[in-house]
């Protein structure tokens, strides 16, 4: 298992008229193998695009990012990323659907069958195999793709928002869920949310970004046994030291605009 290194990461987007758009600005920040590290931050502060510059689907405008000492310079194989919608194929059953890419990369049809099965095992889905995605409710769908995620073993798991689209209640249920995942799987975990308790409840470290263009202002580990706890009092100053840093950068988007 390997680290996942931010070096001073710049990306900048060209925009209309040819106009520089600069959302990242020298990010830097390090993951150790099996963290959950959530990544907090405003709306438009870069945190997508972090991710998916981690995960080699764009590339960086400076600086580098390394997996296991590695540069990345285009899709790894040891990272992969979960999205806010889940992007199922609906043509597909949940099977299908989960052992998708072993076949795109050839697997042998056994092998992805077997590890498909296991997978689902795992995360409690063995009984919806053969179901199509608009049979399950919006809780399954993103069990669906973390399952897919998890058949190909990587050491990286990059989560943009994943349950941002979920009701409070399918919401809490899933973020059980994936820290049961994560134990059992031991894979590294980056996670992008906007939600300070979602980061608090979940995240070994929470790293806070400036509102655009985005720079890492904070590392806060959270020091805080699990299962946890909202209604803990020293949860609840966790979330008091992020609120403090999200309402100024809210508040400094707000005087950019």
């Amino acid at each position: 298992m390997s680290s996942l290194q931010i070096k001073n990461v710049k990306k900048i987007w060209q925009g209309a008229r040819g106009l520089a758009v600069e959302a990242i600005r020298d990010a830097s920040m390090e993951v150790s193998s099996g963290e959950f590290v959530a990544i907090l931050g405003p709306s438009g502060c870069g945190k997508s695009t972090l991710l998916e510059l981690c995960a080699g689907l764009e590339p960086v405008s400076g600086g580098e990012i390394l997996i296991g000492g590695e540069k990345v310079t285009g899709p790894n194989p040891k990272a992969v990323m979960v999205f806010q919608e889940h992007s199922l194929f609906p043509w597909l059953n949940v099977e299908d659907n989960v052992v998708f890419g072993l076949k795109m990369k050839r697997e042998n049809q056994n092998e992805r069958w077997r590890r498909g099965r296991e997978v689902l095992e795992r995360v409690k889905l063995v009984k919806f195999a053969k179901h199509y995605p608009h049979q399950l409710s919006g809780g399954m769908k993103q069990r669906v793709a973390i399952a897919r995620a998890l058949v190909g073993n990587p050491e990286f798991i990059l989560m943009d928002e994943p349950f941002a689209a979920l009701d409070f209640q399918t919401r809490v249920l899933m973020q059980q869920f994936l820290l049961e995942v994560w134990a059992g799987f031991k894979s590294t975990i980056l996670f992008v949310t906007h939600q300070i308790d979602e980061a608090v409840l979940l995240a070994d470290r929470v790293v806070v970004m400036s509102a655009a263009p985005g720079r890492v202002l904070e590392e806060v580990k959270i020091d805080l046994p699990r299962p946890r706890s909202m209604t803990d009092p020293a949860f609840n100053g966790y979330r008091v030291r992020l609120m403090a840093h999200m309402e100024r950068e809210v508040m400094r988007a707000a005087e950019v605009l």
